[in-house]
């Protein structure tokens, strides 16, 4: 993508800039209001030539996302300026710009499909993102999409719409995230990648995962974790045993005598004496993640027709 465009290009996106006007009504909540204009350039194209968003152009070629957002659309795209940018901490960016996989799920974390105006936008509480995560919405003090403030609105595009933001949004980590971030579940995480649930586990989901520790994996007998690493169909049928569809808190998990997994069987719950999932006791709660939420427990379960095997 060459940042010159077209002239007529520029021209349009420096007059959709230049129009915004800082009249705050009930209906834009304290967020300037762009005069709507026709722009015949796409929202990449538009965003080169308003000359704010140098660094999100860059990431959004860093992460090949050009062609999407140059697509039919239509989107609308929460743009972060080069001062939003540069409040990360220092190297955040030149990492990010060397990590497309990682960039990428933070820049479709910006991007909602639809074109979303700012009229729209102040009758919401959420909006799904292209990442699959929503992005919380709040009208109480300005316009604010988490915790970025909407600084202008309405930046018409040919293919959606720019509003553009002081702060970059940064995603939820999934469920694997997580439960990287923690620590204690170092052995899961290995057998989820032998089984081949990555992507699984860190698609959109909802999931609630039971989720064993390392000293819950300790206490299998001798040389039965090694030949689960060996056996991709009995770690994978074993694994999805702990998983259950949707985000099930700890509230709704204590209402339930069983829950249906991923596995195709369903796994007992008894509060009579705290909660145990099968014979496993539940030992920490509520461990949220963008796709999910986490219950930690303190034994392995197995699926009815793997006992004793």
């Amino acid at each position: 993508m060459k940042r010159n465009g077209t002239v007529w290009g520029v021209a349009l996106a420096v007059l959709a800039i230049s129009s915004f006007v800082a009249t705050a009504n009930a209906g834009n909540c304290g967020a300037k209001q762009a005069q709507l204009t026709k722009a015949s350039g796409d929202i990449v194209d538009t965003a080169v030539g308003a000359g704010q968003f140098k660094t999100l152009v860059a990431a959004v070629q860093a992460a090949g996302l050009v062609e999407v957002l140059k697509g039919d659309g239509p989107f609308t795209v929460f743009a972060p300026t080069d001062e939003a940018f540069a409040k990360l901490p220092e190297g955040t960016v030149d990492a990010l710009l060397k990590d497309s996989k990682k960039l990428g799920a933070i820049l479709k974390y910006h991007v909602v499909a639809g074109k979303v105006t700012a009229a729209d936008v102040t009758k919401l509480k959420e909006a799904k993102t292209l990442l699959g995560q929503s992005v919380a919405i709040s009208t109480k003090d300005g316009v604010r999409i988490e915790n970025a403030k909407v600084t202008a609105t309405d930046i018409d595009c040919s293919n959606g719409v720019i509003h553009v933001i002081d702060t970059v949004l940064l995603p939820k980590e999934d469920i694997l995230g997580v439960a990287g971030s923690a620590g204690q579940f170092k052995t899961l995480l290995t057998a989820i990648e032998a089984a081949g649930l990555t992507d699984t586990l860190r698609g959109e989901g909802p999931f609630t995962v039971f989720a064993p520790t390392d000293d819950a994996f300790a206490k299998l007998p001798a040389g039965t974790l090694d030949a689960l690493l060996k056996d991709k169909e009995k770690l994978r049928a074993i694994l999805t045993y702990h998983v259950v569809s949707g985000k099930v808190m700890a509230a709704d998990v204590a209402k339930l005598s069983e829950a249906k997994t991923l596995q195709g069987s369903a796994v007992r719950i008894d509060t009579s004496s705290g909660v145990k999932v099968d014979d496993a006791r539940v030992v920490k709660t509520d461990i949220c993640a963008g796709n999910g939420v986490i219950h930690v427990i303190d034994a392995v379960i197995t699926p009815p027709d793997q006992h004793g095997k």
